[in-house]
């Protein structure tokens, strides 16, 4: 299977990896780190996708798809760290200065999981950051030493997906998730 990584810039395609099912659903859209708290609060049903395809049409998209020929099958959020709340977050520090991306989703759409998909979202980033200037990427894990992780919660993808694609462990957080801590993982560009 050939699997190719793409800018995130067409909607539908998003809506396809992050949208609802009802239009009029308040669920994520991959919105929550990216805005400030008080905006995604606010968002409720339609507006959560318009404000979505509004970042499809930003000079940097939100992130990158994966396809499998025409057909989506893969999400990745990335984006410069200082433009998400991961800048301002109490459980996850802030270890420098350098002015690093961070990579904070990878979806991968039921019937194309165990296939590698979500290790080619995680190099697509990386290079989409690289391509656009960044010093460095850094992502926030689950530390799960090879237990499952619930599905709804595997968006943050694992220690040892982030090692696989030459992250380092960073620093250690304040996060839980799923009842794991999670970790600051970084790769230098």
């Amino acid at each position: 299977m050939a699997i190719d990584i793409r800018p995130a810039t067409v909607f539908a395609d998003v809506a396809t990896m992050v949208g609802p099912k009802r239009p009029d659903a308040n669920v994520c859209w991959c919105l929550s780190y990216r805005i400030p708290s008080a905006e995604n609060r606010e968002l409720v049903g339609p507006a959560r996708g318009e404000r979505v395809r509004a970042l499809c049409r930003q000079t940097v998209p939100p992130g990158v798809l994966a396809y499998d020929g025409d057909e989506v099958v893969g999400w990745a959020a990335v984006h410069p760290r200082s433009d998400t709340s991961f800048a301002r977050n109490r459980k996850i520090p802030v270890i420098d200065d350098l002015d690093v991306w961070s990579l904070w989703c990878v979806r991968v759409r039921p019937g194309h999981r165990g296939s590698g998909i979500s290790h080619r979202l995680v190099e697509g980033a990386v290079a989409f950051a690289r391509d656009h200037g960044a010093p460095a990427v850094e992502a926030y894990p689950v530390d799960n030493r090879g237990a499952k992780v619930d599905l709804t919660m595997a968006y943050v993808g694992t220690r040892s997906l982030f090692e696989r694609a030459g992250f380092t462990h960073a620093a250690d957080t304040d996060s839980v998730l799923n009842g794991f801590p999670r970790v600051l993982m970084r790769l230098a560009l």
